[in-house]
């Protein structure tokens, strides 16, 4: 079995085991292993513009606000955003910051008919430590995976 089944194979497991409504969960080193070896996946970023453009963003990802700041309100054309810009047969890995709206998305997609969906567990930054601070403990930065601010 190759490595990027075995990673696929091990997120399905996680989303079995907790009943997610998509096909499976990733930590941020096995999503980026999928991007790096298995051509035409699309990263889908769901932060909001503010989070990209002040909190940094990972290169060649699709960006699709889940929700607009300030006040985060549902965006009502996601869906219509997403099937402008990725294919339903494409394996899509959904991201936010600690992978609570990606969660959504991944779902929203997957009733939407699209049928390879995961969310990017931890998000870009992770959860916030003890102090409140994120980007120390879980996360795509703190992982030390590529990714680029300005």
């Amino acid at each position: 079995m190759g490595k990027i089944t075995a990673i696929l194979q091990a997120a399905q497991q996680r989303a079995r085991e907790v009943n997610l409504p998509y096909e499976g969960a990733l930590y941020p080193a096995e999503a980026f292993e999928i991007l790096q070896s298995a051509p035409g996946v699309k990263l889908v970023d769901v932060r909001s513009r503010a989070e990209l453009d002040w909190v940094g963003r990972v290169t060649n990802s699709v960006h699709i606000e889940w929700a607009t700041y300030p006040g985060m309100k549902l965006n009502p054309h996601f869906l219509t955003q997403l099937e402008q810009q990725v294919d339903k047969e494409t394996l899509t890995i959904f991201m936010c910051r600690s992978g609570a709206r990606s969660h959504h998305a991944a779902a929203a997609a997957t009733l939407a008919g699209y049928g390879d969906c995961y969310n990017m567990l931890e998000g870009f930054e992770g959860n916030a430590d003890g102090n409140k601070h994120r980007n120390t403990t879980g996360g795509w930065r703190a992982a030390g995976l590529p990714w680029e601010q300005g």
